[in-house]
């Protein structure tokens, strides 16, 4: 219930105009990010956020942080990954879950061209992956700037994440993502024919099916559990050498961690990893009162840069 209602509950989230700015993290590909700036934007603490699979920019969740980051005086850049929000036409690639090394060129790029001072990174399920990744790859060699990341519900097991949305229980999500994703490859293969096959679709009915038909066969991987195994988070969790926080909710439908990677998690000194028993999927909706509109992930994600920031 958590989880569809994050989806279907209408918001009014109002935002200034965002500055747009392509940024190319690889040769001929580009990802667009909405920056919002404060009137001096070197000083401030910046969020870098990233949405989860088939998310945006404008994902209900990216834009209600966003506007409570802006308010508490911070600068915000929302990442739309590979191909998302409507940029299919800035890449010739596919976006897969391994893909930390955009965040990395998107960090520094504003740490290069605008000169910020400090960052955080927070990701939302396979955003949570990725950022989390990126501070495992960098781990005691990350940029002095770097304070710290968040993980919201993130999807560090892709393996068991893949397999716990083909349950009786789950098909309804790996419905939906199954149809975004599908829709967005054949887009892929209007603009670039030369590029890609729209047979490799030919009798996907599973994510796990999607995965190692198209993902992997884009991407590099030799197969599903290729990909699963190699762009998981969970490799390099252990290496994270600045403070993170990882919000994860028992009720979760989808995200699940291995043994061998709570362990990990829970044997690093600088990462807390707070688990909530209801929540659901990047959800966790609570109780709204004056000032506060009931979303405490988000809430959690701008304290906890308000915590890092010097």
């Amino acid at each position: 219930m958590q989880t569809l209602a994050s989806f279907f509950l209408p918001r009014n989230i109002a935002l200034p105009p965002a500055e747009e700015r392509r940024v190319e993290v690889a040769p001929g590909v580009e990802l667009l990010c909405m920056c919002h700036w404060q009137t001096e934007r070197r000083g401030p603490m910046t969020v870098i956020v990233v949405h989860g699979l088939e998310g945006s920019s404008d994902s209900q969740y990216m834009r209600g942080i966003a506007a409570k980051a802006l308010a508490a005086g911070m600068n915000v850049v929302r990442v739309n990954q590979r191909n998302c929000g409507n940029t299919d036409r800035f890449s010739p690639t596919l976006y897969n879950s391994g893909l930390s090394g955009d965040i990395r060129a998107v960090a520094e790029h504003f740490l290069e061209r605008d000169g910020i001072s400090q960052f955080v990174l927070a990701g939302f399920s396979m955003g949570g992956n990725l950022v989390l990744k990126l501070a495992g790859e960098w781990g005691s060699a990350a940029p002095a700037e770097f304070r710290g990341v968040v993980g919201v519900c993130p999807a560090m097991d892709l393996a068991v994440g893949a397999d716990a949305l083909h349950e009786p229980a789950n098909r309804i999500y790996e419905y939906y993502f199954l149809v975004n994703l599908t829709r967005r490859f054949r887009r892929k293969v209007r603009l670039f024919p030369q590029t890609f096959d729209p047979e490799r679709l030919r009798g996907v009915r599973t994510l796990r099916q999607f995965d190692d038909r198209v993902t992997a066969f884009y991407c590099g991987y030799t197969g599903a559990d290729d990909y699963y195994a190699r762009a998981a988070a969970s490799n390099v969790v252990d290496r994270i050498a600045v403070p993170a926080r990882i919000l994860h909710a028992a009720s979760d439908p989808f995200v699940r961690f291995r043994t061998e990677t709570l362990a990990k998690t829970l044997g690093n000194p600088n990462i807390e990893f707070v688990e909530s028993e209801d929540g659901g999927h990047c959800a966790f909706i609570g109780v709204s009162d004056a000032g506060y509109d009931g979303r405490w992930a988000e809430r959690e994600v701008v304290e906890f840069a308000r915590e890092r920031a010097k």
